[in-house]
């Protein structure tokens, strides 16, 4: 089975070798837009590229604002301070995450608290955030829910669309409105992806995405705010270019910033990115399409697109039977040349978060000893 398996990825991607799991394509204008920033010396983040990335994102997602940072995981950290996360908080996210998420809460001095996901989107399940919150919460009188086991308050819930699938975001939206928690989409890997017509990230209070090396899109590295709410892009503006107010020669910062802005330079990439992105995504479907077929004649689960939603298939991913297998489908692959990886290590088995509190967990174990990423990568 596993030759199979490594045979069919190499009909897909038949001059790699060895074939990479997901690989960055540079097929534009990226060395026009690259000289142009050396030529003008506008390499940081002052430049015009730094708009025209931003005003792509925009125009391509739907969000009324985005603000372009140095890494997704400087969006995020940035999205919970606009959320008004405080030292002591909670956070409610998912075990089964890249660590980033967890990370950003942490850096707020605030405390992740995880609920299960479900295996039909990998991201947090509706109805098992809603058990937790009727079952640890209570609402007080400064009209916040507070967790009765540790008397914190349950400041923000982040569900996370992993590897492109969006997660039932209306119903999670819906649940946490009842008890007041501000939502932020952890939209990373799903530039490109929709649920029920609309671009993830798009449907909280705030978004993020992420251009990392690996993604669809890349600046090599870099993030985005995304809302709709021009107070939170205007604040989001602020505190990521180090709270500097405007003023043609003073340096006057009025609160604790961050120097997030995204280079121009790496704007430049994205910009050229954005021009290919919509033959980029009909590309990775193409891709999904196949090994769909493939696997469904072997017998194996295969990650699809979740109900009502349109993904953009930024990692494949399929189940094997056991962690066992998994291993051993691991070690095969990558002695053919063929880049294969485990899904990460949930974020409640890792040291620093193994003290926080989980909701019981099922549904993300299971999927840790089984789920492995396959080679993704734009098809030449």
């Amino acid at each position: 089975m596993f030759e199979k398996i490594v045979d069919f990825i190499r009909t897909l991607y038949p001059t790699e070798n060895p074939v990479p799991l997901h690989e960055p394509r540079f097929t534009g204008n990226e060395k026009q837009y690259l000289a142009d920033c050396i030529d003008t010396t506008y390499v940081s983040y002052v430049g015009e590229y730094v708009g025209r990335f931003e005003d792509s994102i925009r125009q391509f997602t739907g969000a009324k604002y985005a603000i372009a940072v140095s890494s997704g995981t400087a969006a995020l950290h940035v999205a919970l301070l606009l959320a008004e996360v405080e030292p002591g908080d909670e956070v409610i996210t998912q075990p089964l995450t890249f660590v980033a998420t967890a990370n950003a809460i942490s850096y707020c001095s605030a405390q992740p608290v995880f609920v299960d996901v479900e295996r039909s989107t990998l991201g947090i399940d509706p109805g098992k955030l809603n058990d937790f919150l009727v079952n640890n919460g209570i609402l007080k009188s400064d009209g916040r829910y507070y967790n009765k086991a540790t008397g914190r308050k349950i400041a923000a819930c982040v569900p996370m669309h992993t590897f492109g699938h969006p997660v039932r975001i209306d119903q999670i939206i819906e649940i946490c409105q009842r008890y007041h928690i501000p939502v932020i989409e952890d939209a990373a890997e799903a530039l490109g992806s929709y649920y029920k017509g609309q671009h993830a990230g798009t449907f909280g209070d705030i978004g993020i995405l992420s251009f990392n090396g690996n993604k669809p899109v890349t600046t090599g590295g870099g993030g985005m705010i995304i809302t709709n709410d021009e107070t939170i892009a205007t604040k989001a503006k602020h505190l990521t270019t180090t709270a500097k107010q405007p003023h043609p020669w003073e340096f006057v910062h009025d609160e604790v910033g961050y120097n997030y802005r995204l280079p121009n330079i790496n704007a430049a990439v994205g910009c050229a990115q954005m021009e290919c992105f919509v033959g980029v995504l009909e590309n990775k479907r193409v891709t999904a399409k196949l090994y769909g077929q493939f696997f469904q004649e072997i017998d194996i689960p295969f990650i699809a697109e979740p109900a009502q939603a349109r993904s953009n298939y930024w990692l494949n991913a399929i189940v094997l039977k056991d962690l066992q297998e998994r291993e051993q489908f691991l070690a095969y692959s990558r002695e053919k040349g063929v880049q294969t990886r485990p899904v990460w290590r949930l974020m409640n088995n890792l040291s620093m978060y193994r003290h926080c509190q989980c909701a019981p967990l099922e549904t993300a174990p299971w999927l840790e000893d089984r789920l492995v990423n396959i080679p993704s990568s734009v098809r030449v």
